[in-house]
């Protein structure tokens, strides 16, 4: 529980919602204490309306609700950081930010493994990566095995086209394994982090 926020003279802090994945600002309201209060027992982000004078759990129309991650408090404790996963757009005009942005990650690396995991469910016929998937593990593990030595063999020479697109196929075929295990590049990059500690 977040403890000693500054409301300010009319009982409010303004509440920044951002997407715990993405990192994108999804949008800003209002909370009271007991919108605070509710959004940190249900788990879902609750604000306090200005125009409505009542609260108003984002997402009870919609169902687009924001599910909460993690609350924070700035350095004077008198704005609030919601980390959330959304359950659909944000914004009441449906884009996903209320400043009309998309909410895709900028590293376009988990954009792609995003667009991946949803052609792994597509039909066989329509998608190369579903058709590898349905091929089975030890299908996908040969071919990231194959792009490898493509790759090393092209690093011996000096075309850089040649040996950027090779490296382009083993990272498409890399994180089809990935999905295929049922894992992703977040895993990844957590084992990493911690070796570097």
């Amino acid at each position: 529980m977040i403890e000693n926020v500054n409301f300010d003279e009319t009982g409010l802090i303004p509440a920044i919602i951002q997407d715990v994945d993405t990192r994108v600002i999804l949008m800003l309201g209002y909370m009271n204490a007991e919108s605070l209060r509710k959004t940190e027992e249900s788990g879902k982000v609750c604000f306090y309306s200005r125009s409505r004078q009542r609260l108003w759990t984002k997402g009870e129309e919609s169902g687009h609700f924001l599910y909460v991650k993690e609350i924070l408090a700035d350095c004077d404790r008198d704005s609030l950081l919601i980390k959330a996963t959304p359950a659909g757009p944000t914004c009441h005009t449906g884009q996903d930010t209320c400043w009309g942005e998309p909410n895709t990650n900028a590293d376009f690396l988990f954009t792609l493994q995003d667009f991946l995991r949803k052609r792994k469910n597509d039909s066989p016929e329509d998608s190369y990566t579903a058709r590898l998937i349905a091929k089975g593990i030890n299908k996908v593990a040969q071919k990231v095995g194959e792009e490898a030595v493509e790759l090393v063999i092209e690093a011996k020479d000096d075309n850089e086209e040649l040996f950027l697109n090779e490296a382009a196929d083993l990272m498409y075929h890399y994180i089809v394994l990935l999905i295929a295990k049922g894992y992703g590049l977040e895993n990844v990059v957590e084992v990493l982090k911690n070796r570097h500690k």
